[in-house]
Formats: structure tokens, C-alpha cells, sequence
């Protein structure tokens, strides 16, 4: 592996392990929100939340790309604020990759916060637990498994996102030149050994990532 290929593995890991982050901080009130809510809006923010599932990332990323542009509503802000313009950035990159991998973080706690039932909450709340001391003491520990799977499937899942981040992310080295875009650049080089090498890789670390969430999966069915 070259020291671009190195950077692109450390750029990797930088935006997965900060993607994830921000997802479980939204993703957790959203996924307990879709779960307990009967409004008449939140089959319209399920459908939103699940869009990246079924649109093409191109065309996630092409209107990101065009929202976080100088001329996009998101992109005036930020010229507002200061920060500057985010498309083909590292901040932009990480704004793109929270959009894309949402689903995937929120759909796993959503079902395990329905699956917990009014029984157990119901149970501390006459014991004069808050909401709060609810989510908490009582829902939080019996959706842990969840939380897991939902970590494990998010960083993985930014892991190998290619068109998203390559349209609103480029292709800089040191900055926003990720894993699969450094495989990409080889398979059109033609350097088919570094291709194998980093994409070897991928398919390796995508094995272990399903084989450890279905083990968890195993493991919390047996204990109910």
C-alpha cells in the first residue's frame, strides 16, 4: 500500500468514527421518537429518514451537493455564519455521510424501542421514574444489543460508501479521498494489485462486521 492509500484508511476511519457518533447522538431521541409517536406526521419522517435506503447515492449526493453549495440553502447559511462552503470538504464529506448512513442507525433502535413494549415503562413509572430515568434505567439497558448493532452497521456503512462521498467529497488526497474512492483510482489505473489489496480489505471488514452483528443478534435472542 502506498502512503496515499494509508491516508485514504486514516481518512476512512476519521469520517466513519465521526459519523457514528453524530448519528447515535440524533439518531437515538429520533429512533425513540418514531417508536413511541402516534402523530399524523411521523410516517412522513419515517419515509424521509428512510430515503437514502432506496434512492441511488448519486442522487442523494447530487442534491446534497447542491444544498451545501454557495447557492443552496444550507451553503448561504454557512457563508452567513462564516465557516465557509462544506462541498469538498471534510465537514461537507461528514455532513453527506450522516444523511446517507442515517437509516442504518435509526431503523435498528427504532425497532428494538417498539419491541420493549408499554409494559416495562409503564411498570417505573408507578414507581415515580421520569421520562428520563425511564429512557435511561429501563429502555436504554434493554436496547443495547441495538445500540451495538446500530454502531457497528453505521461505521461500517460509511466505510463503503462510494458515490455520495465522491460527489460531494471529491477526490483530495489527505482530505477527502476515502477508501473506496483509493480503489476506484487504482481499477482505472489499472493497478489491479492495489485494487486487491484495499478492496481485499473491505471484504474482510465487511465479513466481520455482519458476522459480529448476527452473533449479537444470536446471543440477545437466547437470553429472552
Amino acid at each position: 500500500m502506498t502512503p496515499e492509500d494509508w491516508s485514504a484508511v486514516a481518512v476512512t476511519v476519521r469520517l466513519a468514527s465521526a459519523t457514528t457518533a453524530i448519528l447515535l447522538l440524533l439518531g437515538t431521541p429520533l429512533a425513540w421518537w418514531l417508536a413511541r409517536s402516534r402523530s399524523r406526521v411521523q410516517p412522513v419522517v419515517e419515509a424521509v429518514v428512510a430515503l437514502p435506503l432506496v434512492l441511488p447515492p448519486t442522487v442523494l449526493g447530487f442534491y446534497l451537493l447542491l444544498a451545501l453549495g454557495p447557492n443552496g440553502p444550507i451553503g448561504r447559511l454557512t457563508e452567513l455564519l462564516g465557516i465557509g462552503g462544506l462541498p469538498f470538504s471534510f465537514a461537507g464529506l461528514l455532513a453527506g455521510s450522516v444523511v446517507y448512513s442515517l437509516p442504518f442507525v435509526v431503523q435498528p433502535l427504532r425497532a428494538a424501542f417498539r419491541a420493549i413494549g408499554a409494559g416495562p415503562l409503564e411498570a417505573a413509572a408507578t414507581l415515580r421514574a421520569g421520562p428520563w430515568d425511564r429512557f435511561v434505567h429501563v429502555a436504554a439497558p434493554l436496547a443495547a444489543p441495538a445500540f451495538l448493532s446500530a454502531a457497528v452497521i453505521g461505521f461500517a456503512h460509511t466505510v463503503g460508501e462510494f458515490g455520495v462521498v465522491l460527489l460531494i467529497g471529491g477526490n483530495i488526497p489527505g482530505s477527502t479521498r476515502v477508501l473506496s474512492v483509493a480503489v476506484y483510482d487504482h481499477v482505472e489505473a489499472l493497478a489491479y494489485p492495489q485494487a486487491h489489496a484495499l478492496a481485499g480489505g473491505l471484504l474482510a471488514f465487511s465479513f466481520a462486521v455482519l458476522w459480529a452483528v448476527y452473533v449479537v443478534e444470536r446471543r440477545g435472542r437466547a437470553r429472552t
